[in-house]
């Protein structure tokens, strides 16, 4: 009778900036017989280098690193070793954060929080060419969706020189200075402040700064 091979473990790199996390991922993927933990990163610029020397067969990655994020790191990753199977941990995504992630090339992203026994099937059972999204993920994001005010109907965005002209109602100028320093008569100038008050919903010059700021939509505006 033929002897039975046993299959070769698959060889999985951690890539985490919190020690403890990191140190607790290898030792459970040890305990595991088809699976080896072959080296620990703790940043994006670090994960690179690992998988050149390494070539791993998996990596988990968390999406907030200290000198980037997993997604841009597993572009790199994958531009130099497209066989590597990359699952990306993290905790509540943004619409556009899924959205890169469906067209990085990731095989995974699932919440940093979710069962360990997940995450060791999702290395296990990674695939190139398929991303497993946890639908927590997916819950989370809708839910922030369906919370958030509506725009305003009705208005369409700015255009590119509507939106010279509030940068200017920002800095403070008149109307008059705005007209002169964007090389437009000052009645054109005014109706392109008229447009902006509607579209931001706004009734006064002050208001309609107030609101840019707060959507960041002027040069400067504080972070949320």
């Amino acid at each position: 009778m033929a002897e039975e091979i046993s299959p070769v473990p698959a060889r999985v790199v951690v890539v985490d900036d919190h020690t403890t996390f990191a140190e607790l991922l290898a030792q459970a993927l040890d305990r595991e017989a088809d699976l080896v933990h072959v080296g620990n990163a703790g940043s994006a610029g670090t994960a690179v280098e690992l998988c050149r020397a390494v070539s791993p067969d998996v990596v988990v990655m968390d999406y907030h690193l200290p000198d980037g994020n997993g997604l841009d790191a597993a572009g790199t990753i994958l531009q130099e070793n497209p066989g590597i199977r990359i699952i990306v941990l993290t905790g509540n995504p943004t619409a556009e954060i899924l959205g890169r992630a469906a067209d990085s090339g990731i095989c995974g992203f699932l919440p940093k929080d979710g069962s360990l026994q997940n995450l060791l099937d999702a290395v296990r059972f990674a695939r190139p060419g398929s991303m497993v999204v946890h639908p927590s993920l997916l819950a989370a994001q809708k839910a922030v969706q369906q919370a958030a005010p509506p725009e305003p109907s009705g208005h369409g965005p700015l255009t590119a020189r509507e939106r010279q002209v509030l940068a200017l109602m920002a800095a403070g100028n008149d109307v008059r200075t705005n007209a002169r320093l964007l090389g437009i008569s000052e009645n054109t100038c005014r109706g392109y402040v008229k447009s902006i008050l509607a579209k931001l919903d706004a009734h006064t010059q002050l208001e309609a700064v107030a609101v840019a700021q707060r959507r960041r939509l002027v040069p400067g505006a504080p972070d949320a």
